[in-house]
């Protein structure tokens, strides 16, 4: 996803017990979703109400219920960030009060082609292919919840460049790399858990040593199986790093230096990077016969991620 928009600011909000959510709004003025109750209150019914969508909406009485969908849905904030910015900018187009249930898919048409010919700075591909898929995202979602009766982004089509293929490692390399990697308890946890679990960077650094005792609405547990002997792999690292924890008490940089020497020590000339690790788990897996949503699920990748990555996947474990 290209991060054009990655400097947007994202609305804040508050989440309580009390489910307070204050937000500094895109759209203008901040918006009260609901408000707190007092403790001393019986808890019975919110006291503020919230107005349900219609097809008389507009785009901006859409951005507080759409960022809590995308939260339920357990998208990351970047992706939320990026989702609200392009409903601000479509909003910015057409006009922010405009019912949601007079756009076409005319409208959506007309808007692409004024961003991708319109203007002075041609967006890259990757960013106009996430804003086709933002509106595919937000419109099937107002049609889920019966608030249109036809989704006007239904039959449009996403233009992807296929990127170039990484150069994976051969066998011998990688098994190189695991030598290295074992030098070091901490780079031989951090190769295993990229290399044979597949987990994404942000993944490795959110890892603790014990399970928080309390999880928002917005986490979801993806469970992994590694191979047996990471019991030990780990258990070393624990003890000779002191874990208490986080299990990586580091930044991420400090993650692609770590990686970095055992590369060294490996002899290995490749550019390797933790994603490319990540890749070469993806590419075994499809060798090994499981099926591409099997693969989605273990790579706990959204909608528009994988659209970006199956296909570069199947190329590289099946290439012609």
């Amino acid at each position: 996803m290209q991060k054009d928009s990655k400097q947007e600011t994202q609305p804040e909000s508050i989440l309580t017990e009390d489910v307070i959510i204050l937000e500094s709004s895109l759209f203008g003025a901040p918006t009260v979703v609901a408000e707190a109750r007092d403790s001393s209150e019986e808890r019975t019914s919110p006291s503020v109400s919230v107005h349900p969508l219609t097809d008389q909406s507009g785009l901006a009485a859409c951005a507080v219920p759409y960022r809590q969908e995308l939260m339920l849905r357990g998208k990351s904030n970047y992706t939320i960030t990026c989702f609200l910015s392009d409903l601000k900018m479509f909003g910015d187009y057409i006009g922010h009060d405009i019912p949601v249930g007079r756009i076409t898919k005319e409208t959506l048409t007309d808007w692409l082609m004024k961003l991708k010919f319109g203007t002075d700075h041609t967006p890259a591909p990757k960013t106009m292919a996430r804003r086709v898929t933002f509106l595919k995202n937000f419109f099937s979602w107002l049609a889920r919840e019966g608030v249109v009766r036809e989704d006007p982004s239904a039959s449009l089509t996403l233009e992807r460049p296929l990127p170039p293929l990484p150069e994976l490692l051969s066998e011998d390399e990688i098994q190189r790399l695991l030598t290295a990697a074992s030098e070091d308890p901490r780079c031989h946890c951090l190769v295993y858990l990229v290399l044979r679990a597949g987990l994404k960077k942000e993944e490795v650094m959110g890892l603790t040593v014990h399970f928080p005792a309390a999880m928002g609405k917005q986490h979801r547990e993806r469970r992994l199986a590694l191979p047996a002997e990471f019991t030990t792999i780990f258990k070393q690292y624990q003890v000779s790093y002191h874990l208490t924890d986080a299990v990586f008490e580091c930044t991420d940089r400090n993650l692609n230096y770590i990686l970095a020497r055992a590369i060294k020590e490996a002899g290995i000339e490749k550019r390797v990077t933790l994603q490319l690790l990540r890749d070469i788990f993806a590419v075994e897996q499809l060798r090994a016969g499981i099926s591409l949503d099997a693969l989605r699920e273990k790579l706990g990748l959204s909608d528009e991620a994988w659209l970006e990555s199956k296909e570069k996947y199947r190329r590289l474990a099946f290439p012609k």
